[in-house]
């Protein structure tokens, strides 16, 4: 598509999808497709990109809109496939946590300790909450958060390892580029829907979804996106603040499907695996360098010290150190090793993962 093809496309999608609540239009998968892969080669300008991505946000995003911009996405990744028979690929929200510590960054080291290869990706900061994100806090543990697709590849065909994070400005450039604008738009747009489902490693045979949701809606459009992106398997967490760790003090929800068969839900009670907290999730420190922002989404002042906090608390955890991070790595991890069939109850998933957490298993992959 030459850059005028693109102008024009562009123009006439703007025309009928930014004409108030009543009289905008909906467009196709592949108008959509288009119109995105226009945007991430450079061909739109900002200006257009944000009515693209604003108008498309306050009409509702149709299920075939939000196939076409994910199919522009993965169009124009890089991805590898490793040399293993099955792989986690782990995304919490890209714009992080911002009411509770992350611990969700160790989830790979567990599941690679356990014998399930995973992947996790994501960025540095962006909207809307612009928390604490994966990036930060493997940077605060002394990993590589900039390591190529080789790299990762190479990492996590190694059997002592067994498990990478890959950055999005590595793996899709065009869409990392993206960042500076959506900071501009300040609210959430289909790229913040969509930009987990991207696959930058794959297995062999069966690569699985871990992402988290909160509104209800949620679970039937991620397994319709995943589905589409041929992820074989899924499991989809209701997670605090939408990431793929469940509350610790409170029956939970999952939707998991196998085989890109239909989703089917599973209510999920952390006292089952003998879990006992009196918080959903592991609290932000009561440290001055960490107080709420004016912000009432962006709320953390100092993230660069949150996720310190967060890489100690985390690598305590893989120590074997008790408290609400070690339940969150066990609970998280026990419903990802039971979905992916490696046991057959919840119950013996957890036994296995409090095995590698207590013997330092976990710890010694931190590498």
């Amino acid at each position: 598509m030459t850059n005028q093809t693109s102008a024009a496309l562009m123009h006439s999608i703007i025309q009928r999808i930014a004409t108030g609540p009543e009289l905008s239009k909906d467009i196709s998968l592949d108008e959509a497709r288009d119109g995105m892969s226009a945007i991430l080669r450079g061909e739109i300008d900002d200006v257009q990109t944000a009515i693209f991505l604003i108008a498309l946000r306050m009409k509702r995003e149709t299920d075939d809109e939000n196939k076409g911009t994910l199919e522009a996405i993965l169009n124009i990744s890089e991805s590898r496939a490793a040399d293993v028979d099955e792989l986690i690929s782990l995304a919490d929200p890209y714009d992080g946590m911002n009411r509770n510590l992350p611990i969700a960054p160790m989830i790979p080291v567990v599941l690679a300790a356990c014998g399930l290869p995973c992947v996790s990706h994501g960025l540095d900061a962006v909207g809307p909450k612009f928390g604490i994100t994966h990036r930060h806090v493997l940077q605060a543990a002394g990993i590589d958060v900039d390591m190529g697709l080789d790299e990762a590849v190479r990492r996590i065909e190694n059997p002592d390892l067994g498990w990478a994070y890959v950055d999005q400005k590595t793996f899709c450039p065009g869409l990392h580029d993206l960042t500076g604008l959506r900071q501009r738009i300040i609210k959430r747009q289909v790229l913040t829907t969509v930009e987990v489902l991207a696959k930058p490693i794959t297995a062999k045979q069966k690569t699985h979804l871990l992402t988290g949701y909160v509104h209800k809606p949620y679970p039937a459009k991620y397994a319709s996106l995943a589905r589409f992106a041929g992820f074989e398997g899924c499991l989809l967490v209701r997670g605090t603040e939408g990431g793929v760790i469940p509350s610790l003090r409170q029956q939970g929800m999952i939707f998991r499907y196998d085989n890109l068969n239909q989703e089917s839900p599973v209510e999920i009670s952390p006292s089952s695996l003998s879990i006992e907290q009196s918080v959903r999730a592991v609290p932000l420190p009561d440290d001055p360098s960490i107080k709420s922002s004016d912000d009432e989404v962006a709320r953390i002042t100092d993230i660069g010290k949150a996720a310190e906090f967060a890489a100690e608390t985390g690598l305590d955890a893989l120590r074997g150190k008790p408290g609400p991070a070690y339940d969150s790595l066990l609970y998280s991890c026990a419903i990802t090793l039971w979905h992916s069939g490696r046991h057959e109850t919840l119950e013996q998933a957890a036994s296995q993962v409090r095995q590698v957490l207590d013997s330092g298993q976990a710890l010694a992959r931190v590498i």
